[in-house]
């Protein structure tokens, strides 16, 4: 860009470094946390090629005009096998390409289709979905005969993979209502003395991705037999004797590259197909595992791939809009080359760069929440694993002696979130160790903090997420409903409203966050955050961790004071069914989160990049803009804590009404009068801040005197700081929006349109 024409753009001018490129696989690497795993670095690009390839190819020839599965969108799940990614959530032994957990890799592939088409993601993930009851909770022999032959190349009895799909959606009137109704059922069929039960599964489902090419299903069953108990996951094969029927097509009008169907099934199956197994007890065969216990093992860890599937949307909107934008004008009259018109088209304005800024600062933040989560995943899998070591050997049995058991490890695992916040020098060092070693406590830990980061990283990414890819598509103007609007963003736009509902809609995350982010455990690690952030601030003034540990520290007390508050009814405001209260404290909770791990991630970026030789140059440019956005979505979440809160503290009060009781407290005008003439200027102060009933005994016309703020008064205090730690933030995106008007992007996307 001319030189001249930059200095006329946007006012008022900033001196900062700005930011010359947009950020590449060399940023990325640093932020997410996978610089040193090539593996994760080639899955990346094997999964871009695919992406960015035949499926882009296939979207751009209108694939996504019909609900049908067609032969061509078939065809890409061979692109995915070919381009090795239908093995990467395998282990080497199965036929797979990583050793160990696979979250962090399996949601980069999801986050790089989804960069294009999210229907492919749900492709690839729905196969994952399928098996992952039998990897979490399967027993050996059900791992080995079914994980084995699903890799490609590693098939048995057949010439191609295995696909399966996941059964837990019940047809409406239960779909979306609650994954504890099921209306599946299975019973015993035939049950012979000395030998293996056979159980009746009667099962329709609603939604059910895969269901056009997979040949197992993993499927949720309730009891409806006195001699089986409870719930449980099967597993279903479709040469199984009975009705595998895989229904009709689901007239969706999103995620069109990938199969929904509405299957129903009628099988006779062995019982050791139970997902985990199963004991007979008195007569009754008892799964291992209820349906619940294996969802909740399987969601915890898919949830995040989907929410990272929107984040995606809106980091891959940036490059188009800025397109968009600056050609906007161009070919006419008054755009002709080196005018500012022709350079800038829309960027002239402030306006569009600003709202771009809000769309950009939101993608970045909810990555940040979500591979933060990915990496969590990835930690917590191990501890899981000898968590369930730890129960077998001291032979703890039952949901609620596990529990009590691992409650029995929360002093010890909040000692030691606060021993590790120390320096070697000023903490007991044997104590210490001591608890890093014990894997009750560090599961403990993790675990706490994973229910939190992963229900959080579905709703927010996914809800916010949806609503900024309105924002987006709006700042294409027409061009953005249109089949060939660049990016794909209309299809995004459409594409995201259906992942808020997947694998659990928006009040299913809303109600595990309520129940998990009360955990005293997480609630240590929260205030240490907080902490952590007053010190980051000192170091880093403007890139919003003072603003957004101010907002942690209101959300904390009005946390407390919901616990030990009643309304003006006299009823408790935190409990379970009070979702007026609990689901918006969740809500602002996530914004929270998603700021503080993208700050996070910013300083990673500032710590290792000077050591990485193609992010150095560009560093000082491309931390000055991610800390002016960092900035940008820490306020946006303060505002929307402050906000909420505020909503909460005082929205089940009772408005004062003028009775004798409450104009008590009211200046009467005569008295004022008799003393302003011993303190000057009282009574109008008085009028200016207070309730005054004058002679007549008459009030001002309102509802009733102003409210009082009798035991609140340390939030009221903390809701005017928090509006003074946002002093900066508008000069934060003036820094940033001025930055897209001189940011260089490719001359053409790299994928077609």
């Amino acid at each position: 860009m001319n030189a001249t024409l930059a200095m006329q753009t946007l006012t008022p001018r900033t001196t900062e470094p700005a930011l010359e490129t947009l950020p590449g696989d060399d940023v990325r690497q640093i932020m997410w946390r996978f610089a040193d795993r090539y593996d994760l670095a080639m899955i990346v690009q094997a999964a871009r090629g695919v992406a960015r390839g035949p499926v882009a190819r296939l979207v751009a020839a209108g694939g996504r005009n019909t609900h049908e599965w067609t032969p061509e969108k078939a065809s890409i799940l061979n692109d995915f096998e070919a381009a090795g990614l239908s093995a990467v959530y395998f282990d080497p032994a199965q036929g797979g390409l990583i050793e160990g957990p696979k979250n962090l890799a399996l949601s980069l592939i999801a986050f790089e289709l989804a960069w294009v088409d999210a229907g492919a993601a749900t492709s690839s993930l729905a196969g994952y979905l399928g098996l992952a009851p039998i990897h979490e909770r399967g027993n050996a022999e059900q791992r080995d005969r079914y994980l084995r032959p699903c890799p490609p190349e590693q098939s048995g009895t057949t010439s191609t993979p295995w696909r399966a799909a996941f059964a837990l959606t019940e047809p409406i009137p239960f779909v979306g209502v609650d994954t504890g109704v099921l209306g599946g059922k299975v019973r015993i069929a035939e049950w012979k003395e000395g030998e293996e039960p056979v159980l009746e599964i009667d099962k329709r489902g609603r939604f059910i991705t895969n269901m056009a090419v997979a040949n197992l299903v993993t499927a949720a069953v309730d009891s409806d037999d006195p001699r089986f108990k409870g719930s449980c996951m099967v597993i279903l094969e479709e040469t199984d004797p009975g009705t595998f029927d895989r229904g009709v097509p689901t007239r969706k009008m999103v995620h069109q590259l990938s199969s929904t169907r509405d299957p129903a099934f009628r099988l006779k199956i062995p019982a050791w197909r139970i997902v985990g197994g199963y004991r007979i007890e008195d007569g009754v065969i008892v799964p291992n595992y209820s349906h619940s216990e294996v969802i909740e093992a399987v969601f915890r860890r898919t949830r995040v791939a989907v929410g990272l599937m929107t984040s995606a949307k809106l980091l891959s909107a940036v490059e188009p809009i800025i397109r968009y934008q600056r050609s906007r004008f161009r070919g006419g009259e008054a755009g002709q080359p080196g005018s500012l018109r022709h350079e800038l088209g829309l960027q002239m304005k402030q306006d569009v760069v600003q709202r771009l800024v809000d769309i950009w600062a939101t993608g970045e933040a909810s990555a940040s929440l979500g591979f933060a989560a990915a990496r969590l995943s990835d930690e917590l899998e191990p501890l899981e694993k000898r968590k369930d070591r730890a129960f077998e050997e001291l032979k703890l049995e039952g949901v609620r002696i596990k529990s009590k058991a691992l409650a029995a490890t929360y002093p010890g695992a909040i000692e030691f979130v606060s021993l590790a916040s120390k320096s070697p020098e000023d903490r007991d060092q044997s104590r210490y160790e001591y608890l890093l070693k014990d894997d009750l406590t560090q599961f403990v830990i993790a675990d706490s903090l994973a229910s939190v980061l992963c229900s959080a990283c579905k709703l927010w990414n996914t809800g916010q997420g949806a609503n900024m890819m309105r924002e987006a598509v709006s700042l294409m103007g027409g061009y953005g409903i249109t089949e060939d609007c660049p990016g794909f963003l209309g299809n995004k736009w459409i594409d995201s409203q259906l992942e808020a509902t997947y694998e659990g809609p928006e009040a299913v995350q809303r109600r595990q966050l309520a129940l998990t982010m009360t955990n005293p455990v997480f609630i240590s690690q929260f205030k240490q955050w907080a902490i952590d952030l007053r010190k980051q601030a000192g170091t880093h003034p403007g890139i919003g961790a003072c603003t957004l540990a101010t907002a942690m520290e209101m959300w904390l007390w009005t946390l407390d004071h919901l616990h030990t508050t009643r309304d003006a009814n006299g009823h408790k405001l935190y409990q379970s069914n009070r979702q007026g209260v609990t689901f918006p404290l969740a809500d602002v909770l996530c914004w929270i989160l998603a700021a503080r791990h993208f700050i996070v991630d910013v300083l990673e970026l500032e710590s290792q990049g000077p050591s990485q030789p193609t992010v150095a140059p560009g560093l000082p440019g491309l931390m000055q803009f991610m800390s002016d956005i960092a900035h940008v979505q820490s306020t946006r979440a303060a505002g929307e804590v402050g906000r909420i809160c505020a909503e909460l503290v005082f929205g089940y009060n009772r408005h004062p009404s003028w009775t004798p009781e409450t104009c008590e407290a009211c200046y009467n005008a005569e008295e004022l009068d008799v003393m302003e003439g011993i303190i000057a200027g009282i009574a109008g102060c008085a009028h200016g801040v207070s309730d005054v009933i004058d002679e007549e005994g008459n009030h001002p016309q309102k509802e009733g005197p102003c409210v009082r703020f009798g035991g609140v008064e340390r939030f009221v205090s903390l809701r005017t700081k928090l509006d003074g730690c946002l002093t900066g933030s508008r000069l934060a995106k003036d820094r940033a929006a001025e930055s897209l008007t001189k940011v260089v992007i490719p001359e053409a996307l790299d994928y077609p349109v």
